[in-house]
């Protein structure tokens, strides 16, 4: 067992300990962890967003290069900190909408071919396939997609003979890829927490038991 004297490893390791506390409940302690890990995200955005987007984007061609165009994006951007004043705070709309419309007019095309289109052709049966392992991953997810489909199709019934076992067949696709998400979701967890559990018997402590 080697304690480190590393001052950051201790407060990395204290900061840690008081996250954890929430285990038992809400206390001070893992509030001001909270609060200080927040603030420091913030902190860091504002200094990327910085660095990587203003000062290259708007301050050099517009200060610099004395491309007045960009004053645009420049007055749109101050728009935003109307909402710290009531009086004038509509005017944050403006930004927000040319926001959402660009936004809307790049991102609807890509989710259709994305989400749509390409889904749509591989789940299309398109032999020939260059072995059997691609026929049958093929085949199961033709099956799935058209009996998920026929699950959610409700303009007829689904107690008739045929309908009713495809819709089964449906639903315990669709429990299979729910279960499968969760598991994806609780293991990556479970590996946050274990990268803290080394790090705070390993580096911290020095015991090292991984």
């Amino acid at each position: 067992m080697h304690i480190s004297t590393n001052l950051w490893i201790w407060i990395q390791a204290l900061l840690t300990l008081a996250i954890f506390t929430f285990l038992y409940k809400d206390n001070p302690l893992f509030r001001m962890a909270e609060h200080l890990f927040v603030g420091l995200a913030t902190g860091y955005g504002l200094v990327v967003v910085y660095k990587n987007a203003f000062y290259p984007n708007v301050w050099v061609p517009l200060f610099q290069e004395k491309q007045f165009i960009f004053i645009i994006p420049f007055v749109l951007g101050l728009l935003y900190l109307t909402s710290a004043f009531p009086k004038i705070s509509y005017m944050i709309r403006w930004p927000m909408a040319v926001l959402l419309g660009i936004g809307s007019g790049l991102s609807i095309p890509l989710t259709i071919q994305t989400y749509i289109i390409e889904q749509s052709k591989s789940s299309i049966l398109r032999p020939p396939y260059p072995n059997l392992i691609s026929w049958i991953n093929a085949l199961i997810l033709f099956v799935g997609v058209v009996s998920v489909l026929v699950y959610f199709y409700f303009s007829i019934p689904h107690d008739r003979p045929g309908v009713k076992q495809i819709s089964k067949v449906g639903l315990f696709l669709l429990m299979l890829g729910f279960g499968a998400s969760f598991g994806y979701t609780v293991m990556a967890r479970f590996s946050l927490l274990v990268g803290r559990l080394d790090f705070l018997l390993n580096k911290w402590l020095g015991i090292r038991p991984f």
